[in-house]
């Protein structure tokens, strides 16, 4: 059975795009593999410097557990972990930053757009060696597979990089990962620009769908969801941006293929009307179940340290291994 490793942020709320666009997959994939899921909160420091709020990202990290485990993932099935429970990873971080090389870090395209936007603003060094704890993340687990887009393709493969430096100089002792394309979840946009992606960073709320949103709200966004003039329920992602948007985010809710629901619109009203209580039902029991997480923290820390033990163990295998390869001072 293969390890696919799998890691997520707690930078804000999950949103509709977050949980069709992957979750869902996450969700359905945990009996397939031998699923691990970080949440990557040292990550998140890059994302949080100079906020000033103390707490702030200790309470996203427990929010983004409950809502893990309220979309569906089964923590004896999936590991689910948080990243700084796991003194691991940043001992780790610290032996592959000694393996990667500083030009290999600098020409990172995530570091050099990001940097580029903060441009005469604090530019964390974390920034730079991000890839290095990255590395550290997949290679603890002995992930055989890493589901990225895109955006996180060369981060996969500098880790492969290091991995295989590492195996050369030190001996056989890491398993090299590949990248691999996830199952291909639906491409969920913003209700008010649907040329963008629903994201986080979006300037305003308008046309992002939360999962906690209450139903008033969901039916209120999809209402003023951005369509066209020409009145026509057509499929066609270039000309007709919001209403494909709709067809898709139905049809990813309902199961419905979209051929079938394009014959079944002549109107706009209708298809945004149903497109919300589809969203309803889906989003209905994750919010249920993430509020009865949230009101009960002795059973939502009893499934995290479930994971937390499970990662650990295999983690300190793991560094332990490294420790040996590289010839450090065993521990008395």
């Amino acid at each position: 059975m293969s390890r696919v490793l799998s890691c997520i942020q707690p930078t804000g709320p999950v949103h509709l795009g977050n949980h069709l666009g992957a979750l869902i997959n996450w969700v359905a994939g945990q009996q397939d593999g031998d699923a691990y899921h970080g949440i990557v909160d040292l990550h998140a420091l890059t994302a949080h410097e100079g906020e000033g709020s103390p707490g702030l990202l200790g309470s996203q990290t427990l929010e983004l557990a409950a809502m893990l485990f309220a979309v569906g993932l089964d923590p004896d099935v999936a590991t689910v972990f948080v990243q700084s429970h796991i003194h691991e990873h940043s001992e780790l971080s610290w032996i592959m930053e000694c393996t990667v090389s500083y030009g290999e870090l600098s020409r990172m395209t995530q570091f050099k757009d990001k940097s580029a936007k903060r441009e005469g603003e604090f530019i964390s060094a974390g920034l730079f060696t991000y890839p290095a704890l990255m590395a550290a993340d997949i290679l603890l687990y002995d992930a055989d597979e890493v589901p990225v887009g895109d955006d996180q393709r060369q981060h996969v493969e500098i880790t492969r990089d290091v991995a295989i430096r590492f195996n050369h100089r030190f001996g056989e002792t890491f398993t090299v990962p590949k990248a691999v394309h996830p199952k291909a979840g639906a491409r969920v946009m913003d209700l008010q620009d649907p040329t963008s992606k629903m994201s986080k960073s979006a300037s305003t709320d308008a046309g992002i769908i939360f999962m906690l949103d209450d139903d008033a709200v969901i039916e209120k966004k999809f209402k003023r969801a951005v369509t066209d003039n020409d009145g026509e329920v057509r499929y066609d992602r270039q000309a007709k941006p919001g209403v494909s948007n709709l067809l898709d985010i139905l049809s990813a809710c309902t199961g419905t293929p979209i051929g079938s629901l394009e014959s079944s619109y002549s109107q706009y009203g209708p298809l945004k009307k149903d497109a919300a209580e589809a969203v309803i039902s889906v989003i209905g029991p994750v919010r249920a179940r993430y509020g009865d997480l949230m009101a009960d923290r002795g059973e939502l820390t009893r499934l995290v340290r479930i994971g937390n033990e499970r990662a650990r163990t295999v983690a300190a295998s793991t560094l332990a291994r490294v420790h040996s390869a590289v010839g450090l001072l065993p521990r008395v």
